[in-house]
């Protein structure tokens, strides 16, 4: 599978990787990892050996003689503007959507998808697995419902030819996954298509989940016995070292840990990564600092919520499939990782679900929206529910729409940050136990904020400050990223919602 290992690709590891890197060639690390040689990597190399200590030498002329970046097409949007951003939306999907790559060169870093497809915009030049059920959200409200199915089209390749679906269809993407939408996003598209079409993904499907519960390789890795509760899932990466597509950052970052827990630290940071929340408080053993973070000693409710829904709906589709045997396995397991979640993750005192420390044994005590999951899936009780609700309201409802954390700690996925995905999942879940006006005010509020941006830039942008509605979303590792695949997605879909 050489194809896809780290070392076949120049732009990916070696000495000119790290050069390029570390020089800072271009302000964004994943620039590079981005571009295609132009001719044979192995003369690529023997040039630059033989010239590098050169007097004169240009590093940044050498790489741009002798790599070109294929998609430039996400930094150029030229979209016409317009008085809404409903119409904007309309207009810049198919600013984002890909044709299906027939034909992509063995020395291109990007995975092959055989589908057409949507990327996020900006900086994000290939598709992204959790971004895509929201983008998902948009697509089928502005009438693409065979993009939403192309995308589960594309999933199930990504199951069937690497075992997973990773963070994004690129090699060095490869190690680690995102939050578990696929079957979210099949029963979505069955929604849209009608229902027969479920029985083409679910050997898909049971791959992926065999995928998160360890049961294809490693055992340890993405699963944790926990002493009286049974297994559950936290988030991983299986290569413990700088990310390649932020290898300056992260080489910087593990300057202050002690070179015997870099590997540690390292696999923390992908892990991260892998959770779509990079960076946020609930990672760090100290609540504010990144290099205190300590992602894979998280066992996280969004995760094990996803995989609650996932358990369900393949006992449901087993049963229909007249696989008895198997959907009463799936029963059994959505049965006991309920009642787990609710014996760790749920504190009644608080009335709140919160993440569980499976080294400290001890809930992390770090309020997030990700406690909206279990009302979202409908796990939770009507009585859960509203506590819920009430503790949205009070500390997380800002002018814009919620907070991702009542914490402000320059990370992105922190105060002041709202994101797309996180305002939908509360709006709707909480539409679903029937909290209908504080889903409303929370879906107004967002709508407004987005509506304003977007009369001020002329886009739609990644994520948003919520806080003070007059300034942008701040902090990550790169500069705001306009599209932008989520925003838009759940901008529409809110909106169609709230017609």
């Amino acid at each position: 599978m050489k194809r896809y290992e780290i070392d076949h690709y120049i732009q990916l590891s070696g000495p000119l990787f790290e050069a390029v890197q570390r020089q800072r060639v271009f302000e964004d690390s994943k620039q590079f990892v981005d571009m295609i040689p132009e001719h044979d990597p192995d003369t690529i190399l023997s040039e630059w050996n033989s010239r590098k200590e050169a007097g004169g030498f240009d590093l940044t002329r050498f790489v741009q003689d002798h790599f070109r970046l294929q998609d430039t097409a996400n930094t150029e949007l030229d979209v016409e503007s317009s008085s809404s951003c409903r119409d904007h939306i309309r207009m810049l999907w198919p600013h984002l959507f890909r044709t299906a790559d027939h034909k992509t060169s063995e020395l291109n870093s990007l995975i092959p998808l055989p589908r057409e497809y949507v990327v996020p915009g900006g900086r994000f030049r290939e598709i992204y697995y959790w971004d895509s059920y929201f983008t998902a959200q948009g697509l089928a409200a502005d009438g693409h419902d065979d993009m939403v199915l192309a995308m589960v089209e594309n999933f199930r390749y990504l199951v069937e030819e690497i075992g997973h679906i990773p963070n994004g269809n690129r090699v060095y993407y490869l190690s680690r996954s995102q939050p578990p939408f696929f079957v979210p996003l099949i029963t979505h598209a069955a929604s849209l298509h009608g229902s027969d079409i479920i029985r083409q993904f679910l050997p898909a499907a049971e791959k992926e989940y065999r995928f998160w519960m360890d049961q294809t390789g490693q055992k340890g890795r993405r699963t944790v016995e926990v002493p009286g509760a049974g297994r559950l899932n936290r988030y991983w990466d299986d290569r413990p070292l700088p990310r390649e597509e932020s290898w300056y950052e992260d080489t910087e970052l593990a300057e202050a840990v002690d070179p015997q827990n870099r590997e540690s630290f390292y696999r923390h940071i992908r892990a991260a990564c892998e959770s779509g929340w990079d960076f946020s408080s609930r990672w760090f053993a100290d609540g504010t600092s990144l290099s205190t973070i300590q992602t894979t000693a998280i066992l996280p409710i969004d995760l094990n919520t996803l995989l609650w829904y996932m358990e369900s709906k393949l006992a449901e589709w087993s049963r229909a499939s007249g696989r008895i045997a198997d959907a009463q396995m799936y029963e059994k397991a959505f049965t006991e990782r309920s009642r787990a979640i609710h014996e760790l993750m749920w504190d009644e005192e608080l009335g709140f679900y919160f993440d569980w420390n499976h080294q400290t044994e001890e809930r992390t005590g770090r309020w997030s929206l990700a406690a909206v999951y279990p009302l979202y899936f409908g796990m939770a009780s009507q009585k859960k529910a509203a506590a819920v609700a009430s503790h949205l309201e009070d500390k997380f409802l800002k002018p814009g729409g919620l907070i991702t954390t009542t914490v402000q700690t320059g990370q992105q996925w922190d105060a002041p940050n709202g994101w797309a995905p996180l305002q939908w999942m509360a709006v709707m879940g909480l539409r679903r136990y029937g909290f209908t006006e504080l889903a409303e005010a929370i879906s107004q509020r967002w709508l407004r904020l987005n509506e304003n941006v977007y009369k001020r830039s002329g886009k739609m942008v990644e994520k948003y400050n919520v806080v003070d509605i007059g300034r942008e979303g701040g902090g990550g590792e790169y500069p705001l990223q306009d599209g932008f695949g989520w925003s838009n997605g759940v901008f529409s879909a809110l909106q169609r919602e709230s017609a």
